[in-house]
């Protein structure tokens, strides 16, 4: 299903969720704005990936739990293209099992399905933006239930902190702990330009796609453990 043709300034969104009522709501939401435009609709994976082909969109918003082609497969093939869309995973509250291993395949955050309309919208805008929203809410959860199953962290990902300095470590272990970029800089007592400088290097240091991988890291490289 598509939709209305996007004005020249508009972002192009595909929206893939097995529940209609799911994908209505989404598209009203974002039909909504001026300067966003559903362009498509899919049903499972291998719609996405016919619909990301044929309508060429900036951002799929992907479910992972579908049908035939779930969203974890999808995302992969998708992210392994190299100009392909963005991606946000589209949850429950509680976190599909899958959604984890989505942002190991290249996801690019989280949107909780009930989540308010303004939400979605900020989380959409700034993922177009090229950013990884990821609440701190959502980053504990995250961490609690998927990466702590994995006690143990491997030499490989522990000899990489070596390329980082204390201050840059301590961005790090912040980061992974949920903190936003301004109580970041807060506990640190420094400007917030600062900590995503910081941030930044870090990424290109560990050579990391985003803040979502860089919590990721910290917690299998042993930076920070349950409890800290």
């Amino acid at each position: 299903m598509t939709g209305p043709p996007p004005t020249p300034s508009s972002s192009r969104v595909l929206i893939c969720d097995d529940q209609e009522l799911i994908r209505m709501g989404l598209r009203m939401v974002i039909d909504s704005q001026p300067d966003l435009t559903v362009v498509g609709e899919a049903a499972d994976g291998d719609a996405a990936i016919a619909g990301v082909a044929a309508l060429e969109p900036d951002l799929v918003l992907m479910d992972v739990r579908m049908p035939g082609l779930d969203g974890l497969a999808a995302t992969e093939q998708l992210c392994a293209q190299p100009h392909g869309p963005r991606i946000l995973v589209v949850t429950t509250f509680d976190l599909d099992e899958y959604a984890y291993a989505a942002l190991r395949a290249g996801a690019n955050g989280f949107l909780v399905k009930d989540a308010p309309a303004e939400e979605i919208l900020v989380t959409v805008r700034a993922v177009l933006r090229g950013e990884v929203v990821l609440a701190p809410s959502l980053t504990r959860r995250l961490v609690d239930r998927f990466v702590l199953r994995s006690p143990t962290s491997a030499p490989a990902q522990r000899s990489r902190l070596a390329a980082l300095t204390e201050r840059e470590r301590e961005v790090l272990a912040l980061v992974a702990r949920g903190l936003a970029n301004g109580e970041i800089a807060d506990r640190l007592f420094v400007g917030e330009t600062t900590v995503k400088t910081h941030l930044g290097r870090i990424l290109t240091k560990l050579g990391l796609r985003d803040r979502v991988h860089a919590v990721i890291f910290a917690y299998e490289s042993g930076l920070v453990r349950a409890g800290d």
